[in-house]
């Protein structure tokens, strides 16, 4: 880190951001893991009402072994929980909010629909961004200095198209619940809780990738 000296200080505020996040998200998760719903409704019984209550027949539910792991995948149309025959609070939240990316995906919303497109181009940009940064700063070519910061750029898109994506997947699981009494509306805070800190890990991410390529643009003008 020699190289960017106290350019290095550009990521001080998202790294304390980033574990606070990763606190506030696994500190959540473990609270609310304990805690049953009322009704006792497992994650995937209540994935299935929210899909069922939306008319989406065509996406399969399957379990995924690594905890926290859950996610929808648009291309499979496959909703994989991490927790499928828990009832607790933070599974149905979780699940509820993986449901919404389901119905996002059935309602062409278009956030949603430009993040899967450039899933490409932002890992090839995210792999290719630093190597070609540090050639070009060693052979000072900044050609290539520049390519790096503008593959870099995609990478730092796709994670703020993001939050839009992340932010309305959790107000359609929170109507989602509501309308299906799938938990009370007590219950319906608790799971607020869980969905805010889950979001946050998100804006973590979008503020430290913003602030990599300011560190980037102000170590190139530096040298």
């Amino acid at each position: 880190m020699f190289l960017f000296g106290s350019s290095f200080l550009i990521l001080l505020p998202a790294i304390i951001l980033a574990a606070y996040a990763q606190w506030k998200v696994r500190s959540t998760y473990a609270k609310y893991s304990t805690v049953e719903a009322f009704n006792r409704v497992t994650a995937q019984q209540a994935a299935e009402r929210i899909l069922t209550g939306a008319m989406i027949t065509d996406v399969t539910i399957e379990s995924s072994h690594r905890r926290l792991s859950d996610h929808y995948d648009p291309r499979k149309k496959v909703l994989r929980l991490s927790a499928p025959t828990s009832s607790s609070i933070a599974a149905i939240g979780v699940a509820a909010h993986e449901a919404g990316h389901a119905i996002q995906h059935a309602q062409s919303y278009e956030p949603l629909s430009l993040r899967t497109a450039i899933v490409p181009i932002a890992n090839f940009g995210s792999q290719l961004a630093f190597p070609l940064f540090f050639i070009g700063l060693f052979a000072r070519m900044q050609p290539l200095v520049m390519a790096g910061i503008i593959a870099f750029s995609a990478a730092v898109f796709f994670t703020l198209i993001t939050l839009p994506v992340e932010f309305d997947a959790s107000r359609r699981a929170i109507v989602a619940l509501r309308e299906t009494a799938i938990v009370n509306e007590e219950e319906l805070g608790s799971v607020k809780e869980v969905l805010f800190a889950a979001t946050l890990t998100y804006v973590a991410a979008a503020a430290m990738a913003a602030l990599q390529l300011l560190m980037l643009f102000s170590v190139s003008r530096r040298r």
